[in-house]
């Protein structure tokens, strides 16, 4: 029997909303969500700015028992009060095994979290170096490379943020590694290099509810490849008057 994944499924407790026209529950992504099944390895969110997608992994990383603005289960702080109750209308369904490593790492917060790993002292975990002394897309990478251990359920929102393409790369290549390590991933993301990732199930939020798609089928991709094929023409389109 495999363990994997930690995290099998989540549904909406739609007989405990009160209001379905309240935020979050007025987006499209989230009003509609049913039962979400996760991939063994790799699971991505993706949809435009406001679909929702960051709100729906932040409600599946504090319904977990994770931080709103990230880290180990371990690192209680709060800088502020800014997530949905999202969490409390999720059903989880999770596997007979626990994970043995968990993280939540949140591009937003990144640096509050680094913040609180200062002021505690709890640096041996990153590689020993200060997280503020590294570049925003360093101390990323520190967390993928030293922190995360393996056998772990990780929880990511726009870990690509401040990656540059090359780095985007190197991170797809630490995600595999951490898989092959009996690891689960679970991600939103805008990253078209990050969302080629073969073992991996994508849902795409949008004005229509959400639904899998293939990484072909994704706007990540389709623009980024138009864009790259032919450049100068799309700069012409782009910057007419």
């Amino acid at each position: 029997m495999h363990a994997k994944p930690y995290l099998k499924e989540i549904s909406l407790k739609r007989e405990s909303i009160e209001d379905a026209e309240a935020y979050p529950f007025s987006i499209p992504g989230v009003c509609q969500l049913g039962s979400l099944k996760f991939h063994p390895d790799v699971t991505f969110f993706v949809g435009e700015n406001g679909s929702g997608k960051s709100t729906l992994i932040e409600a599946i990383a504090v319904a977990m028992g994770f931080n709103p603005e990230g880290g180990t289960k371990q690192s209680q702080f709060a800088t502020s009060r800014t997530h949905s109750e999202l969490h409390r209308y999720l059903r989880l369904v999770r596997s007979f095994k626990k994970p043995v490593d968990e993280y939540f790492l949140r591009a937003e917060s990144f640096y509050n979290l680094a913040t609180f790993m200062e002021e505690t002292g709890y640096l041996r975990g990153y590689g020993g170096k200060s997280l503020h002394q590294q570049s925003h897309g360093e101390s990323f990478m520190a967390t993928l490379l030293h922190k995360l251990t393996g056998g772990g359920l990780y929880i990511m929102d726009e870990p690509e943020a401040a990656l540059s393409p090359s780095r985007q790369m190197a991170a797809l290549a630490a995600i595999h590694n951490l898989v092959e390590q009996e690891s689960q991933f679970i991600i939103a993301t805008h990253s078209p290099i990050l969302l080629a990732y073969p073992r991996a199930s994508i849902y795409q939020l949008d004005d229509a509810g959400i639904r899998k798609v293939e990484y072909e089928e994704t706007e990540h991709y389709s623009v980024t490849r138009q864009f790259l094929n032919d450049y100068h023409q799309m700069l012409e389109i782009l910057m007419e008057p």
